[in-house]
């Protein structure tokens, strides 16, 4: 009876404890069914426009990684099923049209953990990383352009960063999921910045076709001579990379559900 009513309180405390979390409106999580392997899966990594936070088909590691402003999952450990394509999930968060992204982003983290039961903790590890840093001339930013949508990740174009409002975190985002490591943006710049960042991918400067044709990406026509991403980011942004080592903020799952809890 005793123990009974010890977890009745902990339901009765947690449940006080998210009322007075920043909430959506509106939320949906929903865990997807599987598909058969090799199906193509359009995959929403994280989007916050209109007062509507969305992901789609994806992992619950891709999930925290938006929630919690990660730059890659290496940043994030825990069960190996968070980061199977085989357990995916789709969440739609609604909030009022004067919520910040920022906002957005604990909204989400709270919803992660009332509707799939995380928990997590910080944990510093030990990693190699590439430091986004500013160049020895300084930087070559542009200020936001005003008028605009509030700053999102823009679709993965292979050799191309566009857009009017976009912060150096997001930024590094981006430059880690291009390059495939840690980027960790360490240039003190608080932007917003109108970002156009052009370069040649290495994996598209050997693939010139027998008739001597450019690859092409988009169906637009790519430059296998164009700028490498280090020297884009130099003369273009007044930015660099630099490759270290050091102890990075690591999250680390303690607890997951699979299926969400109706709410």
């Amino acid at each position: 009876m005793r123990e009974c009513l010890k977890r009745l309180f902990l339901v009765v405390v947690a449940t006080a404890v998210y009322a007075q979390q920043p909430q959506f409106e509106v939320a949906t999580v929903k865990v997807l069914p599987p598909v058969p392997l090799g199906t193509p899966l359009p995959v929403n990594l994280g989007s916050f426009r209109n007062g509507t936070a969305m992901l789609t088909n994806t992992t619950l590691s891709e999930c925290l990684q938006f929630a919690y402003g990660l730059v890659s999952d290496a940043q994030i450990a825990g069960p190996d099923w968070i980061k199977t394509r085989g357990v995916r999930f789709e969440i739609v968060g609604k909030a009022g049209p004067d919520v910040s992204r920022d906002q957005a982003l604990l909204m989400m983290q709270n919803l992660l953990a009332e509707r799939l039961k995380v928990s997590l903790h910080h944990e510093p590890r030990e990693m190699s990383f590439l430091a986004l840093v500013v160049a020895k001339n300084g930087p070559k930013l542009a200020p936001a352009k005003t008028g605009t949508p509030p700053a999102e990740i823009p679709s993965q174009i292979p050799g191309r960063v566009l857009h009017p409002q976009m912060p150096m975190a997001v930024l590094a985002t981006l430059l880690s999921r291009f390059e495939r490591q840690v980027v960790i943006d360490m240039t003190g710049l608080t932007g917003p910045f109108s970002v156009d960042l052009q370069w040649t991918p290495d994996a598209l400067r050997n693939r010139v076709s027998q008739d001597g044709a450019a690859p092409l990406v988009n169906g637009q026509p790519v430059n296998v001579d164009g700028l490498s991403l280090p020297t884009a980011l130099q003369e273009q942004l007044g930015l660099r990379l630099e490759s270290r080592k050091g102890p990075v903020d690591v999250l680390v799952v303690d607890h997951a559900e699979k299926v969400p809890v109706d709410n």
